[in-house]
């Protein structure tokens, strides 16, 4: 089981560059990336994070061949613990796991072990994997937050690189719980500048924020280059430094590209995780 060394460096992933496509498994595609550097530009200090969470991602484009030579299908999930020391760069993920389309595997209980072994190796953490073929005819949720829709607000917007400062909350009002959340969330690749396009929901108790500067803020992040993971810990960030709740959960539903999806969570400790309904566009 070999995989590259961290490299706080994701312009030295093989994201945006031409690779040729292994067919036999290879565990050294998986390309890890440190957390601690983008943390760092947050203010976060390493071992005494402000939060807890995961990274959820789905996998659609899973194949390998049985011991008799048959090619079988699966989608998987993979869950990566917001405090491992490594995210994986996704293209190197895909690399990854096309790898294992001409390699045979006894079995998708197997095949789920190479994986756990290997993506816990590459993040630095148990990464918890469940992979199901399509024989089983698995299922997916579909659905919405129960909450309040922030994009039908009627508001003018000129702010496209991230403004902490339009987030406020009136301190002077009686404390909620709510759930707000917007389908306007769009960042941009750390490397490529490819569009990344998303739903964020903040789900708080304390004082209520601002519904319209949280919009302007979510909206801020459209011309902002940074992997989805980091994107949401921003959120979380300035949220809590401006808006100062109680308990805070932020969680996004990307849509997917190369035949994954990533669902970043980040939730005061104590919080349970949101259910994993999938976005209608994922």
């Amino acid at each position: 089981m070999t995989t590259q060394p961290p490299s706080a460096h994701a312009d030295a992933s093989p994201l945006g560059k031409p690779v040729a496509y292994a067919e036999h498994y290879d565990p050294s595609l998986l390309f890890p990336i440190l957390r601690q550097g983008k943390r760092d530009e947050l203010g976060l200090a390493a071992g005494s994070l402000p939060f807890v969470g995961e990274d959820v991602w789905n996998a659609y484009e899973l194949s390998w061949l049985n011991p008799r030579g048959k090619p079988e299908v699966a989608v998987a999930r993979f869950v990566f613990p917001a405090d491992s020391p490594c995210l994986v760069e996704s293209k190197s993920l895909k690399l990854y796991l096309n790898a294992f389309n001409q390699t045979p595997v006894a079995s998708a209980d197997a095949l789920a072990g190479m994986l756990a072994a290997d993506l816990s190796a590459a993040a630095g953490a148990p990464v918890a994997v469940t992979v199901e073929p399509l024989s089983a005819r698995p299922q997916r949720d579909t659905g919405y937050p129960e909450g309040v829709l922030l994009d039908s607000q009627d508001i003018a917007i000129d702010r496209y690189t991230p403004a902490p400062e339009l987030l406020r909350a009136d301190t002077a009002a009686p404390a909620v719980s709510e759930t707000l959340y917007s389908h306007l969330l769009k960042s941009n690749c750390l490397v490529t500048g490819q569009p990344d396009w998303a739903m964020l929901v903040v789900r708080y108790r304390g004082a209520p924020i601002d519904r319209e500067g949280l919009l302007r803020y979510i909206v801020s992040f459209r011309r902002h280059n940074e992997f989805h993971e980091q994107c949401v810990e921003r959120v979380f960030t300035d949220i809590l430094a401006r808006c100062r709740p109680a308990e805070l959960c932020v969680w996004a539903r990307y849509t997917r590209r190369g035949g994954l999806d990533i669902n970043p969570c980040r939730r005061t400790p104590g919080l349970p995780p949101p259910p994993l309904l999938a976005e209608i566009r994922q």
